[in-house]
């Protein structure tokens, strides 16, 4: 039983799945969603229009199920190392959501993880329901294939993050500007992304979400690839003290590309200005299909060479404090990275240093505090200097007298 208000522990996780590893078959399919919440399948319970979330009777139809309404996000994040390790699964990434052309031997365990698409990062309702009725047709169009074709098969449907973080008033008041230099295991939902070369680790990338677009149309996620199931190849990333290159291959992401390199060239140099080395990203760059190449020149992203750099917002928006500005090919690519830390030197103990943010002191917030301050101060002295200005009379009219007379002059 699960009571109201519990955390389920990694612990408790692996113990909550032991039927899974000894039931006569086992077939398991994992649909991985990027962020998720008990509380979605209430808010977006009811019909928008042609829009039906969460309508496939796949829960309804199966002998059992558990619902597990809060899952520590160490749990999930390892869900897939507990799963390989409590049992001799055959791990297959399903790209093209379409099974019915994978060759299944039904007496060896299987586990089939379904990369679903990430749900919309701008956090508007409409566009994260349109999301999540997708994701509901994604996971009723797969299990309907394994059913049609006798396949027994349990599944298990997270997410990498929650959606809806209720905080606590006692955790809120100790809420403090933190990055991963301090805290990392608390904060990090996933570890990051290390190059290693030899036994030095050179290069560390980290990002809450990795996002590309291409022709405006086509969304590809990367973040769960590159940070959870880690199905990248980095073996062509090179580290040296002047220059540092990341390169993330990834094989068939979606549909209509068959390859997809990313390379971030950054470099160290020392500037007699500041009379100290600084790291610099000065080049992102995409390879699609090993042919076409898109540059991007990176505007605002540097940090002392013995620092990470760290930044919420990172893409080819103008809105972004770090952009990426794109060249030639580049046009027909959209870039969005949040919360992005990457270092590419002077790594200790594999762990990021510590963060120099893209954010300076003086916000837009702060600066529109300090000239409305301004102005209401100017208000206030002037309305102070003219009731100082102000005279009483010298001379007062007696009725009793004669008229009195004041000059123009005076």
């Amino acid at each position: 039983a699960v009571h109201e208000g519990q955390v389920v522990s990694a612990q408790e996780l692996t113990a909550l799945l032991q039927p899974l590893f000894t039931q006569n078959s086992r077939n398991l399919v994992l649909f991985l969603q990027d962020r998720l919440s008990i509380d979605d399948f209430t808010y977006f319970s009811e019909s928008y229009g042609n829009k039906n979330p969460f309508q496939n009777e796949i829960l309804q139809s199966s002998p059992s199920s558990l619902v597990l309404p809060a899952v520590d996000c160490k749990a999930t994040s390892y869900l897939l190392n507990v799963l390989q390790e409590s049992g001799d699964w055959k791990l297959t990434n399903v790209t093209n959501l379409n099974v019915s052309q994978l060759e299944l031997n039904a007496s060896n365990p299987n586990l089939l993880v379904v990369q679903l698409q990430p749900l919309a990062s701008d956090l508007k309702e409409i566009s994260t329901l349109e999301a999540i009725a997708e994701n509901d047709k994604i996971i009723g169009r797969v299990t309907m294939d394994l059913q049609e074709r006798g396949i027994n098969f349990s599944v298990i449907y997270t997410a990498v993050r929650p959606s809806r973080i209720t905080r606590r008033s006692d955790v809120v008041a100790e809420l403090r500007r933190q990055l991963m230099a301090t805290e990392e295991e608390e904060s990090l939902s996933y570890p990051p992304l290390n190059v290693t070369i030899g036994n030095q680790t050179c290069i560390l990338f980290y990002a809450s979400n990795f996002t590309l677009k291409a022709n405006s149309s086509v969304l590809i996620d990367l973040t769960n690839a590159t940070f959870l199931t880690q199905n990248v190849d980095i073996s062509a990333s090179e580290c040296s003290d002047s220059n540092t290159t990341l390169s993330l291959k990834y094989t068939k992401p979606v549909n209509g590309i068959s390859s997809l390199e990313i390379r971030f060239l950054m470099t160290n140099k020392f500037y007699e200005g500041s009379a100290r080395r600084w790291s610099t990203l000065d080049l992102v760059e995409i390879v699609q299909d090993g042919e076409k190449l898109a540059k991007f020149n990176v505007s605002g992203i540097s940090a002392p060479a013995e620092y990470s750099f760290h930044c919420q917002l990172v893409g080819t928006s103008n809105l972004y404090p770090a952009r990426l500005v794109p060249s030639n090919e580049a046009k027909n690519w959209d870039i969005f990275i949040s919360e992005l830390q990457i270092q590419g030197f002077n790594i200790i103990n594999n762990q990021f240093s510590y963060a120099s943010d893209c954010t300076g002191f003086f916000t837009p917030g702060i600066w529109m505090g300090l000239v409305t301050s301004i102005i209401l101060l100017w208000i206030l002295t002037y309305g102070i200097h003219m009731i100082m200005q102000l005279t009483t009379n010298s001379r007062f009219d007696d009725p009793k007298g004669p008229a009195l007379s004041v000059p123009q002059t005076e």
